[in-house]
């Protein structure tokens, strides 16, 4: 078993957080924490839950919302955001708004078509912020604008969670 290692992000990391947020707007949370072990996962936290933890003699597995991973990839470290991520960001440019059916097939795992897109800005990166009308975050999408009936391809959504525990538990009673 791997054991995990609590602590601040650094400032080298900090600035792989700044940069991704910085592709879609401005990064509205400073203080980020990471739990090291297979994985460095990186989460938001609030620094006065921070000080408490410090404090604690047993380790949580997890703290704050889950924001990402830290990996490397091809020799460069990257960071690799949640959906959850963006609600830390003030987004400003590369998203796109869904219709309600849009949205709703979005969740599902689907890809979207551009009739199935409301507005979007796009401007650098691929990946998209993908908003229902109501402002709320669906997912991470990637543009694909040479195509009409895939122009948004669904990277991750909010329905992921429930797609794999609904899989997992079905497989359980194949067993």
């Amino acid at each position: 078993m791997v054991e995990l290692r609590y602590r601040r992000a650094s400032a080298w990391e900090y600035d792989l957080i700044l940069r991704e947020a910085e592709k879609y707007g401005k990064l509205k949370h400073g203080f980020f924490a990471v739990v090291e072990g297979e994985f460095k996962d990186v989460y938001a936290v609030n620094e006065r839950v921070w000080e408490e933890l410090e404090r604690l003699k047993v380790k949580p597995y997890a703290y704050g919302t889950f924001v990402g991973t830290l990996k490397v990839d091809n020799l460069i470290e990257k960071f690799y955001p949640s959906v959850e991520f963006f609600y830390l960001v003030d987004v400003m440019k590369n998203y796109a708004v869904l219709s309600p059916k849009a949205g709703f097939l979005f969740t599902t795992g689907k890809d979207v078509p551009r009739s199935g897109v409301r507005r979007y800005s796009w401007e650098g990166t691929r990946k998209l912020v993908i908003y229902d009308e109501n402002g709320i975050v669906l997912g991470i999408g990637r543009i694909n604008p040479g195509s009409g009936g895939k122009f948004i391809l669904n990277v991750a959504d909010v329905g992921e969670f429930l797609r794999r525990s609904r899989d997992r538990s079905r497989n359980r009673d194949r067993i």
